[in-house]
């Protein structure tokens, strides 16, 4: 392992040189760092515009499915009333009655 030396054991002068390395190091990585932030945000907001059309996407096939759901029951009722010999089950005299033994 490398030897690491510790604020203890530096001299005032040396502490001021390290602080002024560590100055340049962040100073000098700021453009990397702009850099990373703009490449997140881009990636944020493609992801956020996936999730605003995905979500969208999702609403429009609920309202389509319920508007087909009615429109099939619409029809479904115009079959039964313009056809005399087709009735639903509901409307069917005598429905539920047990036939008799002779």
């Amino acid at each position: 392992m490398e030897n690491v030396e510790t604020n203890e054991n530096l001299t005032p002068e040396q502490l001021e040189t390290r602080r002024e390395e560590m100055k340049d190091f962040y100073d000098k990585s700021i453009p990397y760092l702009e850099s990373q932030a703009k490449y997140e945000k881009a990636l944020t907001d493609i992801e956020e515009s996936r999730y605003r059309r995905a979500t969208m996407q999702i609403q429009y096939a609920t309202m389509m499915s319920a508007a087909q759901s009615q429109e099939q029951e619409s029809i479904n009722e115009q079959d039964y009333s313009s056809n005399d010999s087709v009735k639903p089950l509901s409307k069917v005299p005598n429905e539920g009655k047990k036939l008799k033994r002779e």
